[in-house]
């Protein structure tokens, strides 16, 4: 026993037992001296946490219940900001509502990380296919869902990752380390998703709102239709008798819906075609199995393999 107990103390004395997050030797810290980040989003949580293992504190706004377009900021998200050194926000007009936070906070060494900026984007669709009068001025610089493909989600943590080498230069290395790691992790499953997919004869997708471009290039499904061009909008009722004759002249076999969102429509779209409908996040943390970004690639992936297979 006294031998097992020396074997635990060197390990401890090395950092090996005091990581966190899964991450060994993060520079764990107490947690007056962390790093406080605030996010807009819970895969920046997540991201955030990746890279900043024990010496960082997160606080996402979003709890991966809510829709992230119609989202209103909280009198505990102000003091939330007041008290950080970090905001990590996507851009693109998703967040639009973190600029008068950041104003209503008061914190004027607040550093903004905007994790979208170096990405590629997809436009979003122009015209009025939906049928409903949609403000796209928002989102005019590109569809802001830029995380649920993989790859983009490797540029986010390295925007991360830098801020924190400027804000926490002592710890550096440690952070490079840790984004090694995951961006490690990230390929090994973006891999295991990809052959996952690659025998299915069919990828077709209904999907309930524009939050899916990204996702659907990476894994190679085919968006075939949108219920509603934004989140909060209303079809009209030409465009659901447009989608219903063309899911049953296609023969299209799945219809996409979202938790964050009102599943009325859907749910009819697919009893009136005899469509299946399934039940996909854009954000983590909104059902079991979607605790982190990994997990919520590998969740939506199977929910489609299955239904399509």
């Amino acid at each position: 026993m006294s031998a097992l107990r020396h074997v635990i103390a060197s390990l401890c004395a090395l950092g090996v037992l005091a990581g966190s997050s899964g991450i060994a030797g993060a520079g764990i810290s107490s947690p007056a001296d962390r790093v406080k980040i605030v996010v807009t989003i819970p895969v920046l949580k997540d991201l955030a946490e990746q890279v900043g293992g024990g010496r960082v504190s997160v606080t996402s706004l979003l709890s991966g219940q809510e829709s992230e377009h119609t989202y209103a900021p909280k009198p505990s998200d102000v003091l939330a900001v007041r008290k950080a050194r970090l905001l990590v926000e996507v851009g693109l007009g998703l967040d639009v509502w973190v600029a008068s936070l950041v104003k209503n906070s008061g914190n004027p060494s607040l550093r903004i990380v905007t994790t979208s900026k170096g990405i590629a984007l997809i436009r979003d669709r122009q015209g009025n296919e939906a049928g409903i009068s949609a403000d796209r001025d928002a989102h005019r610089g590109g569809n802001p869902h830029i995380w649920l493909d993989p790859e983009n989600a490797k540029v986010m943590m390295r925007h991360i990752t830098e801020a924190l080498m400027k804000e926490d230069p002592d710890f550096a290395s440690t952070y490079r380390e840790n984004q090694a790691a995951y961006l490690g992790r990230i390929d090994r499953v973006q891999t295991e998703l990809m052959e996952r997919v690659r025998s299915l004869p069919d990828r077709r997708l209904i999907v309930h709102h524009p939050a899916w471009p990204y996702f659907a290039r990476r894994f190679k499904f085919q968006i075939a239709g949108e219920i509603v061009a934004q989140a909060g909008a209303e079809p009209s009722a030409q465009h659901l008798q447009r989608l219903v004759d063309r899911i049953r002249r296609d023969r299209i076999r799945v219809i996409v819906s979202e938790p964050q969102l009102n599943p009325k429509i859907p749910e009819a779209l697919a009893r009136e075609t005899g469509a299946r409908l399934v039940v996909l996040s854009p954000l983590p943390g909104a059902m079991p199995g979607t605790e982190t970004y990994l997990d919520l690639l590998r969740y939506n992936v199977e929910q489609l393999v299955n239904a399509l297979s």
